[in-house]
């Protein structure tokens, strides 16, 4: 058999999934549009929030310091999911593993240093003085 028939043995399976994935979601679509109540009222529209009047736009901007503390959330969880993987696999791994955790723990004590001495994770006045932040 040569290259251009392995290629077409291989992929049907993928171009069926692909057919069957797109039916789907077009029958779904088309199911729900005409099951689907079709009411208008001025209420209908307008966004609900637990019960609470909307207040506002929705546009608002958010301080930076909320992104700050995400991104750094995000990145200190991922790395206690891995230092639980190593614990995981700590008998396996053996003493060069015990070493490699070592290092990446100390990584991320440097990173976490650093970021303890630029005051990113300080919000009192001196951080918002020294970034010229207004409250």
């Amino acid at each position: 058999m040569n290259m251009s028939g392995m290629k077409a043995v291989t992929l049907w399976p993928l171009a069926v999934y692909f057919i069957v994935v797109i039916a789907l979601v077009a029958s779904m679509l088309v199911i729900s549009y005409l099951l689907g109540q079709r009411h208008r009222e001025r209420v209908t529209d307008e966004p609900y929030e637990s019960g609470i009047p909307v207040t506002g736009s929705a546009r608002m901007r958010f301080d930076i310091k909320f992104y700050l503390i995400a991104m750094f959330f995000v990145v200190f969880d991922l790395e206690a999911v891995f230092i639980f993987a190593w614990a995981v696999a700590v008998r396996e791994l053996g003493w060069t593993g015990y070493i490699e955790a070592l290092v990446f723990i100390a990584v991320l004590f440097a990173a976490l240093a650093y970021l303890w001495r630029l005051d990113a994770l300080d919000w009192g006045t001196s951080w918002r003085k020294q970034h010229k932040i207004r409250t």
